[in-house]
């Protein structure tokens, strides 16, 4: 029997890299004209994986959300890691959103693209293990194959491919 083929299909954040970005947009918040004397603060939660943004209004609080998607673009962090809640009344007439950074694929998600990946009939095995994906097969161009279906799909968050041996 010819040797098996696998990779790993993840979804994981750099928090260091989050933590930089949301520092860097901190700094902007500063400095900025428009955004200077607003009273908008930025808040990155470690622990909760999450990032609050408290701001005057809503228009200023999608101006720092704004800020903040520049600055973890840079670093490379996608966009579709961060799952923005719903507006929320904050005392003083503020208002807060809260987002929540997506780090693992969750069990609806992952028992999906597993299913998507058996629908292209291809010669490759899938199994659910924890929070990540094992895909193998005895054919490297198979698991390309299947690499590719992905990089193309939209699963509502983004996917790595570690472990390709």
């Amino acid at each position: 029997m010819a040797k098996e083929s696998s990779f790993d299909v993840v979804s994981s954040v750099d928090m260091q890299e989050v933590d930089n970005a949301v520092q860097q947009a901190k700094k902007e918040i500063v400095q900025r004209y428009d955004l200077k004397d607003s009273g908008s603060k930025l808040d990155l939660d470690k622990a909760k994986f999450a990032i609050t943004v408290a701001a005057p209004s809503d228009f200023v609080a999608k101006q720092v959300i704004d800020v903040l998607g520049s600055k973890l673009i840079k670093r490379g962090v996608e966009l579709s890691a961060l799952n923005w809640g719903e507006v929320q009344a904050a005392s003083g007439g503020t208002v807060r959103r809260v987002a929540t950074i997506i780090n693992g694929i969750d069990k609806d998600t992952a028992s999906k693209i597993s299913k998507e990946i058996r629908n292209l009939k291809l010669k490759c095995k899938v199994s659910i293990e924890g929070d990540k994906l094992r895909v193998s097969s005895a054919s490297k161009d198979t698991l390309q194959e299947v690499i590719a279906f992905l990089r193309d799909s939209d699963f509502g968050q983004p996917l790595q491919f570690v472990n390709y041996r």
